[in-house]
């Protein structure tokens, strides 16, 4: 699994131009699945970003975590994630999971993340064309991938 953790202030979805969903503090979580992903790395994975200390505390020190600012999260699937760009100039996402795969492995994800955090999840519709607008606080993006473990 990859992710692309975004810290912000606030964010909001937009699902085939209808479903409005938004957050304020907190994380959006681009989240993308590799077709030999395990139940392991959605623990693991979630776990790394619910603890990971990326926000600031009193001291303007980046101490604090999503669960300890009680932080609101988006968590949309992205595929794209898994692009390779190694041949030629149109990706490919070969290693990328299969839909049936993905998408029982990113409602997995969320269901896990969720018993991290005390809010409820905003989460984007999976194979669904949506528009993300985020206000990124810093900025701070972080990348995360389960098969290099940093």
């Amino acid at each position: 699994m990859r992710a692309v953790l975004q810290r912000v202030s606030r964010a909001r979805i937009v699902i085939e131009n209808h479903s409005l969903r938004s957050i304020e503090k907190g994380l959006v979580v681009l989240l993308g699945i590799e077709h030999d992903d395990s139940s392991e790395d959605s623990e693991w994975l979630a776990g790394k970003i619910a603890r990971l200390r990326i926000f600031s505390d009193d001291n303007d020190k980046m101490n604090l975590s999503l669960q300890d600012i009680n932080g609101e999260a988006m968590i949309v699937s992205q595929f794209t994630l898994h692009a390779s760009t190694k041949k030629g100039n149109r990706p490919s996402w070969i290693r990328a999971a299969g839909p049936l795969k993905a998408e029982a492995m990113y409602n997995q994800f969320l269901t896990v993340f969720q018993a991290y955090i005390e809010k409820p999840l905003v989460n984007g519709k999976f194979g669904a064309h949506m528009d993300i607008e985020l206000v990124n606080d810093g900025p701070v993006t972080i990348f995360i991938d389960t098969k290099n473990r940093e």
